[in-house]
């Protein structure tokens, strides 16, 4: 199983397998056809309070990062996403922010969901 990180404004493609929508909320500018999104799993994104307290201050995002680690350990959606997993060679967690692939919560997800031994920051 693999499990990468794709901005849903970028063109769908065969190779991004499963498509799942990582964020509390639907994505400005894309329609649901377009999105072509098999899963919108939106308990699995950060608290709607840690999620404005980014917003205020983007610099702040290995903090961030540590926070929203934090929600995940307790969130069963992180279980939900795990059998998704085992059951398609491919995942794609899907975003809507302008951020950079490595500098969002979809990219701190995928990290998350890798064995402990294999994560890094």
């Amino acid at each position: 199983m693999a499990f990468v990180v794709k901005r849903v404004h970028e063109e769908p493609s065969p190779e991004d397998g499963f498509r799942v929508l990582v964020d509390r909320l639907w994505p400005r500018g894309v329609s649901k056809q377009r999105a072509r999104v098999d899963l919108w799993l939106k308990d699995v994104a950060p608290s709607t309070d840690l999620r404005n307290w980014f917003h205020a201050e983007p610099g702040r995002f290995d903090e961030f990062a540590e926070r929203y680690e934090a929600e995940l350990e307790d969130n069963p959606a992180v279980d939900e996403l795990r059998e998704i997993g085992a059951q398609h060679p491919v995942v794609t967690l899907l975003y809507g922010a302008r951020a950079a692939h490595d500098r969002n919560h979809a990219a701190v997800l995928a990290r998350f969901l890798l064995p402990p031994d294999r994560r890094r920051g």
